[in-house]
């Protein structure tokens, strides 16, 4: 797991291993880019600047990903940081998709909805390395000491909800915790739980208006 990006670390553990799907395709691609963002800022080529992420190191990372951000980010200096969120999400999510299924960390398995709608199925090659990077994450709400990397996806999970890592009554325990890891990952963070908190107003607004709640 050490060699992985953030954002691929983060997509495995996005991942319910055991029904072999990754549930919430919309969350998951938000959390991605999030942490394709944050991993840029960890490694030192991308700093806030008044809100907007902005290219400050130079070469690449050897990531297609995160260098594919990167060039975009030089193109486009004055986005904020969840328009960066929301902008491309979706591919970024592909992208690392594929480049997992190509390493052989997951398999991808096309089945259909209905019989009509395609649907990929990521199968993880290595539950054991994910149940890993589980403990490892979950460690960070309460060591002492965790390096920028672990603080930063730790912070990431958190922000998702993502309940197989870490349910609501523990988020809700180490609340303090969360907000400290997440100072420490930068201004992708709080960009995340902002476009987050929209996508489930709109959801709930949808489910209101449906059931005539809006009238």
């Amino acid at each position: 797991m050490t060699e992985l990006s953030l954002p691929a670390q983060a997509y495995l553990l996005a991942c319910d291993v055991d029904r072999e799907r990754l549930p919430d395709r919309e969350r998951a691609a938000l959390l991605v880019r999030g942490a394709a963002l944050t991993d840029l800022v960890l490694r030192g080529l991308v700093a806030d600047a008044d809100g907007r992420p902005v290219v400050t190191g130079t070469g690449g990372t050897g990531h297609l990903v995160l260098d594919d951000l990167l060039d975009a980010l030089a193109a486009d200096p004055h986005r904020r940081w969840r328009s960066w969120i929301r902008r491309d999400a979706r591919g970024t999510l592909q992208s690392v998709e594929a480049q997992l299924d190509a390493a052989g960390v997951i398999s991808l398995r096309t089945s259909h909805v209905l019989g009509l709608f395609p649907r990929r199925r990521p199968v993880v090659r290595d539950r054991a390395s994910v149940d890993q990077l589980k403990a490892l994450v979950r460690n960070a709400f309460e060591a002492t000491e965790v390096d920028s990397r672990t603080a930063a996806l730790a912070a990431l999970v958190a922000t998702a909800e993502l309940n197989t890592v870490i349910s609501r009554q523990e988020r809700r325990r180490h609340r303090a915790r969360i907000k400290e890891l997440g100072e420490r990952a930068g201004k992708a963070v709080p960009a995340l739980q902002k476009v987050l908190s929209e996508v489930r107003a709109a959801r709930t607004a949808a489910v209101a208006a449906a059931s005539g709640g809006g009238g």
